[in-house]
């Protein structure tokens, strides 16, 4: 994908952990447990109250995760919070090349 998450993310952590500590905004720390994630906090659990369709019952702040990008390329990212796809919508490309 040409991106390396570094911190907030455990060495073990695959794609799907990253994927779903970001979409929930923290709420659960991965799809399944790995090293610094217990399995009671993650999706596959099913044991945390279900994550609410607007994010009410996540945390409001999120320290996300610092990403390395490996390959030079355009990539799209947005704000899922606070985002009702209006004039308030937060999408940022970032592009990198080779210096």
């Amino acid at each position: 994908s040409g991106i390396n998450a570094e911190y907030g993310t455990a060495p073990g952590a695959t794609g799907a952990d990253r994927a779903v500590a970001l979409a929930s905004s923290g709420y659960y720390c991965g799809y399944a447990a790995h090293s610094s994630c217990s399995a009671e906090d993650t999706l596959l659990s099913g044991s945390k109250e279900q994550l609410d369709g607007q994010l009410n019952n996540a945390n409001a702040s999120y320290r996300g995760h610092v990403l390395e990008v490996t390959r030079p390329g355009s990539y799209f990212t947005w704000c899922t919070r606070n985002n009702n796809f209006t004039n308030r919508s937060q999408k940022v490309v970032s592009l990198f090349r080779l210096v």
